[in-house]
């Protein structure tokens, strides 16, 4: 079976969108699942939360896109975690001006990954905050669908529309199977009205494409890049850490994967949007 390829998308930064990318991808390849996680973000923040400096990246997305060598020649793995990294380092910056002279440049990444495809059976891209060129080519690949985190607060709710704009515009001029698999509300904190009235909106708005699962914010969450671990292995009894686990579960069973089974004394999507 040919891998699901979702992008995770937010123009606005500071969302939890490569939280979200790094811990989906861990919980599911610890689960068992051969799970790529493709780094298009020139920051390369998904690639230092995996303890890979970015700075020491040889080869990776960059040389993906503009053709210098095949992306199963770039991967990274780690045994321990089973999970395989597509790289970013700050060269990546440079294919937004390469790529503008190029045919077909919006379809550099989708071309790239696809004698990959059936050696996976996720790959999650992790997009840069901003809908330009290596945005586009995110969308593009995402076969199965985009994941867009979503800040809970009011300033989050602005740019979604922005957003919205340019996925109906890729839908009608480059790739019109393009869908939105799912809204992760991100940082929430249910102590405070403000959160809770923008979870409404959002999922007045998006209705059941919102995910049921809420990521709290979490220390632990913010501590673990600076590890370069992921939540599953960094710190998995937290808050956070618990959070993503029904997320990735939350994630599989809507694709009609199994999830492991929730441990006693682990609290069910149920349990937690009671």
């Amino acid at each position: 079976m040919s891998a699901r390829v979702y992008a995770l998308v937010n123009q606005k930064g500071g969302v939890g969108k490569t939280t979200t990318a790094v811990n989906l991808s861990a919980y599911l390849a610890q689960w068992g699942y051969r799970v790529l996680l493709v780094d298009l973000d020139p920051q390369a923040n998904a690639t230092s939360s995996l303890g890979v400096e970015k700075f020491h990246v040889q080869q990776g997305t960059y040389e993906a896109l503009i053709g210098a060598a095949p992306v199963g020649t770039l991967l990274l793995r780690n045994p321990k975690w089973n999970l395989h990294l597509l790289p970013a380092s700050p060269h990546l910056a440079g294919a937004e001006v390469e790529l503008v002279g190029e045919l077909a440049r919006e379809t550099k990444l989708r071309r790239a990954l696809q004698p990959v495809l059936e050696r996976f059976d996720y790959i999650f891209i992790d997009c840069p905050p901003s809908l330009g060129l290596l945005t586009l080519n995110g969308l593009v690949a995402a076969t199965g669908g985009v994941i867009i985190p979503v800040q809970a607060e009011y300033l989050a709710l602005e740019g979604l529309s922005l957003l919205m704009q340019t996925l109906r515009r890729v839908q009608s001029a480059l790739e019109p199977n393009l869908d939105i698999r799912g809204v992760v509300i991100t940082m929430y904190d249910g102590r405070t009205r403000l959160a809770n009235d923008v979870v409404r909106e959002i999922r007045d708005f998006f209705g059941d494409k919102v995910f049921r699962t809420l990521i709290p914010r979490s220390v632990r969450l913010a501590e673990a890049p600076s590890h370069g671990l992921p939540i599953s292995v960094y710190a998995p009894r937290s808050l956070g850490g618990r959070a993503y686990a029904m997320l990735a579960r939350e994630l599989l069973e809507g694709d009609g994967l199994s999830a492991p089974p929730v441990r006693p004394g682990q609290p069910s999507l149920a349990a937690q949007n009671r």
